[in-house]
């Protein structure tokens, strides 16, 4: 069973925020121990993008730990008043003019999507004397409103990327089409999870992540193999404004 979070609860002090925390810890601990995982097997990175340091230090607080922005800029504004503690990843759609500060603000970049962006962020971290883990974006849907790679393009680039000396590639990530009903995202990690294993093959060897799942089926995304599950709504309520976008 979906439990919602209560739109608005960090209004109203830190006890909404623990109860969430609480539930989603429960519901990871039953989708691992359904498919006999461990459940240090599963990273939970909170979705905090429009949400404010103070919301950011309240997660702290209650333990979590990595976090996930969508925009360079904000993440650039927030990031510095946010507790030292707090590590981040990059989970949205990454423009090539932001790579710079994307190589410094962040531990992982989820969304490499192209060849390109791939060598961009590779001379950015070469020039930070950096070593960026990186996750490739498969459109596993083949969803036109939708970033990512094809899959048969990532599998293609996927030893141009693997060479490129400043970036270490992770695994993969994706975003199903939403669906009210979690059970429908299933196929989409399925593919994934068999389009990992394929790259694995092409690199000849593992891939340690799969990033997949949001609120609305991150159980089911770890029923499949997710290794990263990116959480928000079911975290932190609604986006202010954004109502009728779907959970993260």
């Amino acid at each position: 069973m979906v439990i919602s979070p209560r739109p608005g609860f960090w209004l109203n002090g830190d006890m909404g925020l623990a109860d969430n925390v609480e539930q989603i810890e429960q519901r990871i601990r039953a989708a691992c121990e359904r498919v006999g995982r461990a459940r240090d097997s599963v990273l939970l990175l909170a979705v905090s993008k429009t949400h404010p340091p103070e919301t950011i230090r309240a997660a702290t607080d209650l333990g979590l730990t990595w976090f996930g922005e969508n925009k360079v800029q904000e993440a650039k504004a927030k990031i510095p008043n946010c507790p030292g503690k707090a590590r981040w990843h990059f989970i949205g759609h990454l423009q090539s003019n932001k790579c710079r500060d994307a190589v410094e603000l962040f531990e992982m970049i989820h969304s490499v999507d192209s060849l390109a962006l791939a060598r961009e962020l590779n001379k950015r971290a070469e020039q930070a004397a950096k070593t960026m883990p990186i996750l490739i974006e498969v459109n596993v849907a083949g969803e036109a409103s939708k970033f990512g790679y094809p899959p048969e393009a990532m599998l293609a680039d996927l030893q141009a990327i693997n060479a490129l000396p400043r970036l270490e590639v992770h695994g993969l990530m994706a975003i199903p089409p939403f669906a009210p009903v979690p059970e429908k995202a299933r196929p989409y990690f399925q593919k994934l999870r068999a389009l990992k294993e394929a790259a694995e093959a092409v690199l000849g060897a593992p891939l340690p992540h799969l990033s997949m799942g949001m609120s609305e089926d991150f159980e089911v995304a770890i029923e499949e193999g997710a290794t990263i599950i990116r959480v928000g709504t079911a975290l932190f309520g609604e986006r202010s404004g954004r109502k009728a976008d779907p959970p993260a």
